[in-house]
């Protein structure tokens, strides 16, 4: 299973490479896998123990599918996709009520006039600028649409992230789930590839004559490798690049900050659990800029499923503390559905993405500045004996499957 002479290193087990796995064998070439972890797909991880039903605790949804390259490799395969926007119930908490049909409307007007007014100040010619400068900020939802586009939707908040990248990589529908999960789509997709688990790479030498990885399985030489470890890791120094990465390299690393989402999944079974219809998606709405609440999506596919998503900065003050999250989220149930319906949700399962040290946090966004990080991080260095892959280094399909997908394949076609 493992060539003895490999072409090329892949570095991480996620969508970018296995990916780059399987477009290195349609060419021909020998690669292994180094994995630093117990299994395959990364950040697309689903968990079908702790609930006893299939939870992503990472990728969801494969967005904007009707251009995402996974979408035609799943349904080749068999796998249900359902398009999540034509069948969620949509619903928002205001005021200590759930809104009325006109609240509703207004606010999806101002998430219009939020995008109207991104989109302009991304076109205006002016210098690239925090997201947050150029969201309206006087209207009542205004509050709640940057709360929920920042921190809820891009692990991070407006005034972190660049305008230029922000705008460049919005995305959108259809949205598309599957009953098994994304993390179960991508795990089948790395069957039959040459993976080593529990490979984790500590020291990478690289140059024109080639690369070796070593770590605790030893050491493994190749004439190439793609990296397509976080830039959360990369950033943390967790690989020891020989020689130094160019400077160039290293400031796009630290200019592709990881984000945070965490997600509080629930088992919902018992009679007096929230009543929601299935696929319903629940947001409450920021009452003012420092108020920071989850969001909700309810019963997947029928499943007694009530999951909770906190990002941003609350993400990481309670990261590491899962008790805390539990906690919060179900602080935040009350407020929404009721203290009995609160506490009638089950022991929850809590993801752990920021403390985990082969991640270190969600998927990436640009900093304000640094709109150019991600082509920058995905340029070969030495002729293409080192590359990078991975959601970081899309500049239009960040932070998804998609992306790092279409990154890992194309640094497989980089490699000399």
């Amino acid at each position: 299973m493992f060539p003895t002479d490999p072409d090329v290193l892949v570095i991480g087990a996620g969508c970018a490479g296995i990916a780059a796995a399987r477009e290195l064998a349609a060419r021909g070439r020998r690669c292994i896998v180094l994995e630093g972890g117990p299994r395959v797909g990364g950040r697309a991880f689903t968990d079908a123990t702790g609930l006893g039903l299939p939870f992503d605790h990472g990728a969801s949804w494969l967005h904007e599918a009707n251009d995402n390259p996974l979408t035609p490799i799943a349904r080749t395969l068999g796998v249900e996709l359902t398009d999540h926007d034509a069948i969620r119930d949509r619903r928002l908490f205001a005021f200590g009520r759930f809104a009325t049909a006109a609240e509703r409307r207004s606010f999806a007007d101002a998430e219009d006039a939020f995008w109207t007014a991104i989109d302009a100040a991304a076109h205006d010619g002016a210098p690239d600028r925090p997201a947050a400068e150029a969201a309206p900020r006087k209207g009542v939802w205004d509050a709640a649409v940057a709360h929920w586009e920042g921190a809820q939707i891009c692990a991070a908040e407006l005034s972190l992230m660049s305008l230029h990248d922000f705008a460049a990589t919005a995305l959108e529908g259809p949205n598309l789930v599957t009953p098994g999960g994304i993390g179960g789509l991508v795990a089948r997709l790395a069957t039959g590839l040459p993976v080593r688990l529990g490979a984790r790479v500590d020291r990478l030498r690289w140059g024109a004559r080639g690369v070796t990885a070593e770590g605790t399985f030893g050491a493994v030489t190749a004439r190439s490798a793609i990296v397509t470890v976080s830039t959360g890791v990369l950033a943390a120094d967790a690989i020891a690049f020989d020689p130094p990465l160019p400077v160039p390299t290293r400031e796009a690393i630290h200019a592709l900050p990881l984000g945070l989402l965490t997600k509080i999944g629930f088992r919902a079974d018992h009679p007096a659990a929230p009543d929601l219809p299935a696929f319903a998606v629940v947001r409450r709405a920021a009452s003012a800029e420092e108020d920071r609440p989850m969001s909700w999506v309810s019963r997947l596919f029928g499943q007694p499923s009530l999951i909770a998503f906190c990002g941003g900065a609350r993400a990481w003050e309670i990261a590491g503390d899962a008790a805390a999250a539990a906690e919060a989220a179900r602080q935040e149930a009350a407020m929404v559905y009721g203290s009995r319906a609160a506490a009638a949700l089950a022991r929850p399962v809590v993801t752990r993405w920021a403390e985990d040290p082969l991640f270190r946090g969600a998927y990436s966004h640009a900093r304000p500045g640094g709109q150019g990080a991600r082509r920058e991080l995905a340029r070969p260095l030495a002729d293409g004996r080192l590359c990078f892959a991975g959601e970081a280094c899309h500049p239009r399909f960040a932070a998804t499957v998609a992306g790092a997908w279409l990154s890992g394949v194309e640094a497989a076609r980089s490699v000399p």
